[in-house]
């Protein structure tokens, strides 16, 4: 691999998905309509089939470029880039069943759909991750590497330095660092790279060494000079990136806007405050819970039954939980207890031997069907079908004093499930763990996520060992 070629993988990437593209369209074709079937008749045309195909070949390359499919992923992780390629298969098969649906030019076969699309995620996530593993391996034996001078030897530039050293697949190599206030950073030389000057030092050392990158880890206090750099770097035609002094306060994916001439840091982005988005995943929710209705209402009758004739008392259960924006509202369950006040019910934690749970409601609890009444919740707009799972406003009020950014995961609406509890954190488990992962939803929601989210929901099950 030639160092500073990026551009070339790019447009290796885009071929090599329009080909493994058509190389699945040839393999589904075969599964569907010689070994699953074995019969091809007369209204199945392979020149129509074919066209569609190359179709969405276009909408997905289109749509990869425009969500950054195709961008360099230096400093990024093969989990974000799995997610960019999910999220643009389902962008892309939607768009195609759109265009079938409006043209109706061909009768496509669901069973061929399924495989086309089951087979295109599979194919580009492997081939991907081969490449990926290539790349590193190269990288960490010293090839394809990117040279960096780190401006400031201070605590900043040290933990820079070493996160460059743990990650060696990366490609990175620090050549050594500007400093206006240390001679050496440490008596053991070996451990870091040397101290090649001064700030002011920085032209110099650039019209003299190959560098990519000049990275500023100074104080706030030195700002004044941060004009200066980025002139200089510019002048030389090599990247800036700057890591502000105050970072460990900010999230993963900061998001800046523009108010007036001044640009501001969103010290949380959150993709649900764009209107298109909230709309894109009400849409969903609510046509999602209609189907989970109509689906599951005899199961919906026989819980019903069942809560009725074995335990005295109403068969839904409601009580008051914390949703979006703080605002307070009744979530629906099956009545899995005992009847009792809600001063009771609303203050106490449920325990794996809880003398409350009647028989009927131990088994419903342990299997999540007593949630099921929670699709209401989600048609009223309440809830939404993924998404941190909302508490009680009496355990919220304890929580937000003990556990840092716990109040964050009020920024959107509360799930029936959500990516801490496929993650396994459900019931007696950590609520610190639970917010990382409910965090790490809100600033990475993408409706693909949602979708894995739910299938993950269903592959691995309703029975949870710490479902009380």
């Amino acid at each position: 691999m030639i160092r500073g070629r990026e551009s070339l993988l790019t447009k290796l990437y885009i071929v090599s998905d329009f080909l493994v593209i058509q190389a699945i369209f040839f393999i589904a074709w075969v599964l569907r309509f010689y070994l699953l079937d074995g019969v091809i008749t007369a209204e199945v045309s392979f020149e129509d089939y074919f066209i569609w195909n190359i179709a969405f070949s276009i909408i997905y390359i289109t749509t990869g470029l425009m969500v950054s499919l195709y961008t360099p992923k230096r400093k990024k992780s093969f989990f974000s880039e799995i997610f960019k390629i999910i999220q643009v298969n389902f962008i892309s098969m939607f768009m195609i069943l759109s265009l079938l649906f409006l043209f109706r030019t061909v009768d496509v076969s669901r069973v061929f759909l399924f495989l086309y699309f089951l087979f295109n995620i599979i194919s580009q996530v492997s081939y991907r991750f081969i490449i990926k593993k290539g790349l590193w391996k190269l990288r960490s034996k010293g090839f394809n590497k990117q040279f960096i001078i780190v401006l400031g030897a201070g605590a900043l530039g040290k933990d820079f330095y070493h996160t460059v050293k743990k990650n060696p697949e990366y490609g990175f190599e620090i050549l050594g660092f500007l400093d206006d206030y240390k001679k050496s950073i440490s008596n053991n030389e070996s451990e870091y790279r040397p101290i090649l000057g001064k700030i002011k030092d920085l032209e110099d050392v650039l019209n003299k060494k190959l560098v990519d990158e000049v990275v500023v880890a100074l104080p706030l206090t030195v700002y004044s000079k941060y004009g200066d750099i980025i002139r200089i770097c510019e002048k030389a035609g090599v990247r800036v990136s700057i890591i502000p002094d105050f970072y460990d306060v900010l999230p993963a994916n900061p998001n800046f806007e523009k108010f007036g001439d001044f640009p501001i840091i969103n010290v949380r982005d959150v993709p649900l405050d764009d209107y298109v988005n909230r709309g894109l995943k009400r849409s969903f929710d609510i046509l999602f819970s209609i189907i989970a209705i109509v689906l599951v209402s005899p199961l919906l009758i026989i819980i019903a039954l069942g809560v009725k004739l074995t335990s005295p008392g109403p068969i839904l259960f409601k009580q008051e939980r914390v949703g979006l924006n703080r605002r307070k509202f009744y979530m629906y369950k099956f009545r899995s207890m005992k009847h009792m006040p809600e001063s009771i019910s609303n203050t106490q934690w449920t325990t794996e031997n809880d003398p409350r749970k009647t028989r009927f409601g131990s088994f419903i609890r342990k299997t999540s069907l007593d949630e099921l009444p929670q699709f209401f919740n989600v048609l009223k707009g309440d809830m939404s079908v993924v998404g941190p799972r909302p508490e009680r406003p009496f355990f919220v009020d304890q929580f937000k004093e003990d556990i840092p950014k716990y109040m964050v995961k009020h920024q959107i609406r509360p799930g029936i499930t959500g990516w801490a509890q496929v993650c396994g954190l459900r019931g007696d488990t950590s609520i610190s763990d639970r917010i990382k992962h409910d965090i790490y939803y809100i600033e990475n929601w993408t409706l693909s996520f949602d979708i894995v989210i739910i299938f993950k929901t269903v592959v691995n099950g309703f029975i949870n060992k710490n479902a009380y």
